[in-house]
């Protein structure tokens, strides 16, 4: 099935500007949406690419100043440390990082001795908060998520061949990640991204995949499928085949999620400023119909009433919303409650 975001998402910003021989790149604004034109043959890309990040727009000055200070005292202590994740990406698509998260091979509790404001939270994937100059850096460690992966071995097919120990960290960590687009290490003293999976090709493609097969993904962790459709829905990407299969026949298997974890990543959805296309994913998988039962059944209503379901008065409200708030601003939880409030009582 087609991604009714399709043709919003070829207008998003392109940002690679050329510079290599191999790899024509350009990057354009236009009104907030970023997308990736390429010249570049698919086969010459490399599972081990090593990107000077200067010629996709990124540099160092991009970052924030907490972030660097985190980096930077972490590489004084002769540690090695990247920002990873969700926040490369979005610098990738000139979006403000919600947040920024910095990875490590120092442990946890050499993190927090390494920092005056410093505190290690969580019990299944725990993680050090370090608040800087006012702002949170989320800093994990690699040596955090090897353990928590079950002592898990690669076999020797998947072992890449002629990657060196760092390689091999960088590429072992990537195995534990959701979305291909959420698998980039930044390394910001040298102007190297680090890409393992592909994640700039499917950047490049507006496609959204998950890093390993999709139904195994999403069976691990049931509140990767909400953050698939959110990332979806904020970035204007389409599914790969594969992981929309996944999210249709998987679905209901949100479901059995905590009430605490589904409210969370519902507000993500609702507060960053990506509400109405978030509402139209969530019912076109079937989701709507067990997190907003009444909603879902008015937008059926309007449906079968042959009404469109984006010209409700209730799309609107959450549309015009989502034109007041950003990612770095956004709105209190109450405000997207009120607005479901009402109408679940239509």
């Amino acid at each position: 099935m087609a991604s009714p975001y399709s043709r919003e998402a070829r207008s998003l910003l392109s940002r690679f500007k050329p510079s290599l021989e191999r790899l024509k790149c350009s990057f354009v604004e236009e009104r907030s949406r970023a997308h990736f034109s390429s010249h570049m043959d698919q086969g010459e890309f490399s599972k081990w690419r090593k990107l000077d990040s200067r010629n996709f727009g990124l540099e160092r000055s991009m970052i924030s100043l907490a972030s660097w200070i985190v980096l930077k005292n972490l590489r004084a202590k002769g540690f090695e440390a990247y920002l990873v994740g969700g926040c490369v990406r979005d610098l990738l698509l000139n979006k403000v990082p919600k947040d920024y998260d910095v990875i490590t091979t120092a442990g946890l509790k050499q993190v927090k001795r390494t920092f005056q404001r410093a505190m290690i939270v969580g019990k299944r994937f725990p993680i050090c908060i370090v608040t800087v100059k006012g702002s949170v850096v989320e800093v994990s460690s690699f040596d955090t998520i090897a353990k928590e992966s079950g002592g898990e071995k690669v076999k020797v097919h998947q072992e890449p061949r002629g990657c060196n120990p760092r390689d091999f960290l960088r590429w072992k960590n990537c195995l534990h990640r959701d979305f291909t687009v959420n698998s980039l290490f930044f390394d910001p003293f040298v102007n190297v991204i680090y890409d393992y999976t592909d994640a700039i090709m499917d950047l490049k493609s507006l496609k959204l995949r998950t890093v390993k097969p999709a139904h195994l993904s999403f069976k691990e962790d049931q509140a990767r499928i909400l953050r698939g459709l959110r990332l979806a829905a904020r970035l204007n990407l389409s599914f790969s085949k594969e992981t929309e299969d996944a999210l249709y026949s998987l679905s209901s298997s949100v479901a059995e999620l905590s009430t605490s974890r589904i409210f969370m990543e519902v507000n993500y959805m609702l507060s960053y400023g990506a509400a109405a296309r978030s509402l139209i994913l969530l019912k076109r998988f079937r989701l709507l119909d067990i997190l907003l039962p009444f909603h879902a059944a008015y937008l059926s209503e309007l449906v079968h009433r042959q009404l469109g379901v984006r010209s409700s008065i209730l799309m609107k409200l959450f549309s015009n919303l989502d034109q007041l708030i950003t990612c770095d601003r956004p709105c209190a939880d109450s405000l997207w409650f009120s607005y479901l409030r009402k109408w679940g009582k239509k």
